[in-house]
């Protein structure tokens, strides 16, 4: 939310103007790149050196070695990580709301108020649960399809 509020509020201050949109764009582009980032160096530095030097002996160049064998090494470590900041993404855009964009969130919020009721918060949390629910199922098929070797 920091970020939304700096990237949007923060830049006009020193001149730069962003439209709401972009801003939001921005900010879940940074934030999640740097997370994203720092998955997959983690997964790139938990491959055992030993695939290294396998491939060294083996005469492939840098580009084989990680392309061929690190690299579908590290997608299998990285997933269940990886999906748990795509889930995070997946709820995190309700922050949007923060700068007037429009969304579930901020649907559901006039509705609330034009009617007097909670029905429209309830069924913003079920879109929610059900967006959750889709990218968990696909990560779930895909983290079985890398399951070999188990």
């Amino acid at each position: 939310m920091l970020q939304l509020i700096f990237i949007f509020f923060g830049l006009p201050i020193i001149g730069i103007v962003i439209n709401r949109e972009s801003a939001a764009l921005i900010a879940f582009i940074l934030n999640y790149a740097a997370y994203f980032a720092e998955i997959f160096r983690g997964g790139i530095l938990s491959i055992d050196q030993g695939q290294y030097e396998a491939s060294t002996v083996l005469g492939l160049s840098k580009i084989q070695t990680f392309f061929g064998i690190i690299l579908p090494q590290v997608v299998k470590r990285v997933l269940p990580p990886g999906g748990n900041e795509l889930i995070t993404l997946v709820k995190d855009t309700s922050l949007a709301y923060i700068l007037g964009l429009g969304d579930v969130l901020r649907a559901s919020r006039t509705l609330t108020n034009q009617q007097a009721s909670l029905i429209p918060l309830f069924l913003a949390g079920a879109i929610y649960l059900v967006l959750v629910s889709v990218v968990t199922f696909g990560l779930k098929k895909a983290e079985t399809k890398f399951e070999y070797y188990r």
